[in-house]
């Protein structure tokens, strides 16, 4: 599980971490090194060979702070021993901390990371599982992150390790594997999750993850995006609850573009969560049952009564009745994310 499933990773890179210590390291090293070529006058070379040199501080440095102590160059004043004790013994120490703890930490990383996936597996409840992390993938979470949802409320699965690396960065947790597998969507907790997006590449991926996304998760709303029109009801047939036909919705924005460009600038302000205008939901108030959604202070475009949508002209919602949700368009600004 450990090798599929990621938590995301720390702010500060493995390799930057590791360099840190690589210079701790060395800076101890060197200063040990700088102390006995200073203090070269208390010190001896068992092997007589004239004074100590910067080379014999260097190496005397390096065999006392990895412990292993030859002793053919030995400190022999009272000054240098001095030295020895209250300097060059912190500095040992220094680097055997670096050095074992380094070590320690890379061979427990596997178990902190068992640690992490048990702690999430067991907390998390009704997230998102967003399979495919391509342009579509990314616009789907961003979308969410701007809606206000956590990142470790996101899970994304991808066969791409470079997808899922970007993915991580942004704090979600992620699982290597095809999704068309229950055991890599098993782990992804998808049979917990609230909604699964599927936004693969090939729409027969699609067709083939949605199959298995429903069967696991009878009850999970599940939508898809598609590239052509003509399978829309081969994944309405597989279990989705809402699809997206990529491809002739990129192209009726384009051809609207060409004689209204003003329209499609609207849609993308209501698409985009982050300022302006956005698409929202809410529950009818207790003063507003009984009433029009025509006649409301908010801009209504639909209303969902018994999981249905209605268009806000629909004689059935001319009067709002407890329990239905409305489709209003909302003033969307950062100040609301915060």
């Amino acid at each position: 599980m450990i090798g599929a499933l990621r938590m995301p990773d720390n702010p500060e890179g493995p390799l930057v971490a590791l360099l840190k210590r690589v210079a701790v390291a060395f800076g101890a090293l060197l200063a040990a090194a700088l102390i006995v070529y200073f203090g070269r006058a208390g010190y001896v070379d068992n092997n007589g060979e004239g004074d100590i040199s910067f080379n014999d501080a260097l190496y005397y440095a390096t065999v006392s702070l990895s412990t292993t102590g030859y002793g053919d160059i030995v400190p022999y004043t009272a000054t240098a021993r001095l030295l020895t004790t209250v300097v060059i013994t912190p500095l040992r120490l220094l680097f055997l901390i670096v050095l074992v703890g380094t070590t320690v930490e890379l061979l427990t990383e596997r178990s902190r990371q068992s640690f992490r996936i048990q702690r999430w597996r067991s907390r998390v409840r009704d997230h998102t599982v967003v399979i495919g992390y391509g342009t579509k993938g990314r616009a789907a979470v961003e979308t969410l992150l701007g809606d206000g949802v956590e990142p470790e409320h996101i899970v994304v699965v991808d066969t791409d390790r470079t997808q899922l690396d970007a993915a991580s960065a942004l704090g979600l947790v992620t699982v290597t594997g095809n999704a068309t597998r229950s055991a890599v969507l098993r782990i992804a907790g998808a049979h917990q999750a609230s909604a699964i997006v599927v936004a693969t590449n090939r729409d027969d991926t699609a067709v083939l993850v949605t199959l298995t996304a429903r069967e696991m998760a009878p009850k999970t709303r599940i939508v898809v995006a598609v590239r052509e029109s003509e399978n829309v009801h081969l994944l309405r047939q597989s279990g989705a609850d809402s699809v997206i036909v990529s491809a002739e919705t990129a192209g009726r924005l384009l051809g609207v573009a060409t004689r209204t460009p003003s329209v499609v600038e609207v849609v993308e302000d209501l698409l985009t969560p982050e300022a302006g205008f956005a698409i929202s939901e809410r529950e009818v108030e207790q003063d507003e049952v009984g009433g029009s959604p025509r006649h409301l202070a908010d801009i209504v475009l639909g209303v969902v009564r018994n999981e249905e949508l209605y268009r806000v002209d629909a004689s059935a919602v001319d009067a709002l009745e407890r329990g239905d949700r409305l489709l209003y368009v909302r003033k969307a600004t950062l100040a609301d994310e915060g």
